[in-house]
Order: C-alpha cells, then structure tokens, then sequence
C-alpha cells in the first residue's frame, strides 16, 4: 500500500496518498473526475447518468487517490494502467488518441497516468505533488522503466496558447525521435516562437516538465474535452526526485 502523509502549517489537515482498495474509493474517484471534467469542464464523459466519470479501462486501472483523513473525502485521483492491464484492455487510453507504434518496445515495461484530477479547493496545496510521489512511489516499488501519459491544453482562446505552450516546451523537452508518437486527430498548431507559452503551463504540464519527461511530439485534439493533448514520456532514470519531495514538504 502506498501512502505519504502531509500536514500544512495553518488548519493542519491530513492527507492519505493510497491505492483504492474497494469498488466505494474507486465510485469516489470517479465521482471526483465528474466534478472536475463534467461540471466544471463540460466535458463529455461515460457515466454522466450516474454522476461519475467512467470507462472501461477503469476495470484494469489501479486508483491512486489523495484522501483528507478529516473527512474522509477523495480530494486528488490519478489512475494507473500498467502495460500487462492494458493488453487485456485492447491497450492503452492513448492508443485512441496517439499511433504509438514507435514505443512497442516499451509497453510492458511501461504505465500509463491518466484521468489526473484535484478538487478546485485543494488545487494550491499539496495534492498534485503527492500524487506525483505516489505515482513514482508506484513505479519504483513493481519496476516498471517508463512512466507515459497526456496532458491536456485549453482550446478556449482558439488554440493560440496551446500552441503557445507546444512551441516553448518543444525547444527544450522534445524527445528523441525514436519515441516520437503520431497523432489520429492532430490539432493545428499556430505559427509561435518558443520564447512563449512556459509561464502559463497548466499544472500537469508543469509537473512533467520539472520531473524530466519528454514530449514525444505534436498535440492531438481530444474532441470530448475540447483540448489539445501532448502525449508525455519519462524514462525513470531522467527523473528528477527532488522536485516532488521538495514540494510535499510546503
């Protein structure tokens, strides 16, 4: 079980960074996504009859959550899907968005985050760090070498600071060209130089960014959520332990 405990310095909450353990802390994860996506995104997502956000690589997923031991209450979730679950699932999420032919090589040895989300509340605290501990917590306890995933970028302004962003991560984060990905839908960047768009990095992208991860190519557009996704790679022998430790500390 992975856990990490984190107490701030003014109402002192706790926090709990564990693996859902039954179908009720998974629902809450679920019921968590559904708040940040659906109601807050006006993504469309499965499930949004029942007020959760699922799909059917959920079954395959390991949950990791952030829960306020106050309350009780999921706060933070990431989902984990390693690459023996994935065969079994028809591959990963970013299969669908993504030909990922050029990283075959690396799936079983690979595990894909996805679905991040935190409660609006919680966004400026330690949440999302301590899912990043507990996630590279989780790679280095089973072995797994490479950690893979999207991140998503706001369309809302017509794509300019998404491209923005691309250009400027582009110039310093590419990854080789042997893990370079294609997108299925690829979103069309606008003309940018790469001085522009790192000091508006959403807080994943970030995170990425400071732990070492590759970005493995141009964005793709995720027509549900209406973003422009940049599929990310971080061989763990590039990670950069002392920015997520660092930060569970504040």
């Amino acid at each position: 079980m992975l856990q990490a405990r984190v107490e701030t310095a003014a109402a002192r909450p706790q926090f709990r960074t564990s693996l859902a353990r039954n179908v009720v802390e998974v629902r809450a994860a679920q019921r968590l996504r559904y708040q940040v996506f659906a109601e807050e995104m006006g993504a469309q997502v499965p499930g949004r009859e029942q007020g959760i956000d699922c799909d059917i690589y959920d079954a395959y997923c390991d949950h990791l959550i952030v829960t306020h031991t106050g309350s009780g209450e999921v706060v933070g979730t990431y989902r984990l899907l390693n690459g023996r679950q994935a065969r079994r699932a028809g591959g990963f999420y970013s299969d669908r968005e993504f030909d990922l032919s050029a990283l075959d090589a690396l799936r079983d040895d690979a595990v894909e985050a996805g679905r991040a989300c935190v409660r609006a509340d919680y966004r400026n605290g330690p949440v999302l760090s301590m899912l990043w501990l507990g996630i590279t917590d989780y790679m280095e306890r089973r072995g797994y070498e490479y950690l893979m995933g999207c991140a998503s970028m706001s369309l809302a302004d017509g794509g300019v600071q998404a491209s923005q962003i691309y250009h400027a991560l582009a110039a310093a984060h590419l990854s080789p060209p042997e893990y370079r990905v294609v997108p299925r839908l690829a979103w069309p960047l606008k003309p940018g130089g790469s001085d522009a768009g790192c000091g508006s990095l959403p807080a994943l992208l970030k995170g990425y960014r400071k732990l070492g991860a590759y970005v493995c190519g141009v964005p793709a557009w995720d027509p549900d959520f209406n973003t422009a996704d940049l599929f990310l790679l971080l061989p763990m022998s590039r990670l950069d332990q002392r920015y997520i430790r660092r930060r569970t500390r504040h």
